[in-house]
């Protein structure tokens, strides 16, 4: 698998046929999000870019258009995707390590610059989500990264600066980290407070147990809609919560806390977001 360290490029929220309620909902939160994409698959999307990664709003596309492999996910986080720089050589490496990798695929979305249309491009290459229980993890080639990541998209009201934390609820942490060692080799997994937590960049995705998500985040936490591994929680940090406050201090529900704000998962399309102050 790849030979350097794993670096999150973004995850994904999926809205389903709500996009036109969720972009509202999360513009609220104080999140300024990109124009309305539209992918050649047949998706939709609004992103919220940070320096390195992003959150992604994805959802059906005008009348009704689909993505079947989007059809099986409820509502919330469902997409853990990395950065490669090469499409292909992840595709084979991954099958070499007798991984369940999907083949390559090609897409792009129009984006409007100074009056102009210009197609950002994109090539992936997935893990069969019907063998990964928490959800769809794949690899992102940005073939046109100057079309996505541009610093007038980037400034957002709340004060969000980059994704920090992805939790995954999972009944065993150390047989889903499997996955991670057979991406990425030993050395980018730890076992750390009882949780197994994989490095990716300056974001880490923690895997522990739903019951210990229930006891972190009570009735804030996500929905399992009957599912045993799941992706539970996303932490974003923010310059100041002071600065983020003004943009949440009215969500039924939310917990404020000397070092985090908590955002229950029923106010965010069941997504529990937890802003923290960067270091």
């Amino acid at each position: 698998m790849p030979d350097t360290s794993p670096i999150l490029d973004h995850v994904v929220i999926d809205v389903r046929d709500r996009m036109d309620e969720a972009a509202p909902v999360f513009t609220g939160l104080g999140f300024q999000l990109t124009p309305r994409g539209h992918h050649t698959l047949g998706s939709m999307n609004h992103l919220a870019m940070f320096a390195t990664d992003y959150l992604e709003l994805l959802g059906f596309g005008e009348g009704g258009a689909n993505r079947p492999e989007l059809t099986p996910f409820p509502i919330g986080l469902n997409g853990l995707v990395f950065k490669t720089a090469d499409a292909d050589v992840t595709h084979a490496k991954a099958a070499a390590a007798g991984l369940p990798i999907l083949p390559v695929q090609s897409f792009s979305r129009p984006v409007t610059l100074g009056g102009a249309s210009q197609d950002a491009r994109f090539r992936t290459t997935r893990l069969d989500p019907n063998k990964i229980a928490m959800g769809r993890v794949y690899f992102c080639e940005h073939r046109t990264p100057e079309l996505v990541w541009r610093a007038e998209w980037q400034a957002h009201p709340n004060g969000a600066r980059a994704i920090t934390k992805i939790v995954v609820a999972t009944p065993d942490p150390a047989r889903t980290a499997d996955l991670f060692r057979g991406l990425f080799g030993a050395a980018a997994v730890a076992t750390q407070d009882g949780s197994v937590v994989a490095a990716a960049g300056s974001a880490r995705v923690v895997l522990t147990s739903p019951e210990a998500v229930a006891a972190e985040f009570g009735d804030a936490a996500a929905e399992a809609s009957g599912r045993r591994e799941y992706l539970a929680a996303l932490e974003i940090a923010v310059g100041s919560l002071a600065e983020t406050v003004p943009h949440v201090r009215d969500i039924p529900g939310l917990r404020q806390e000397p070092q985090r704000l908590v955002v229950p998962a029923r106010a965010a399309f069941n997504t529990t977001l937890v802003f923290s102050e960067t270091g």
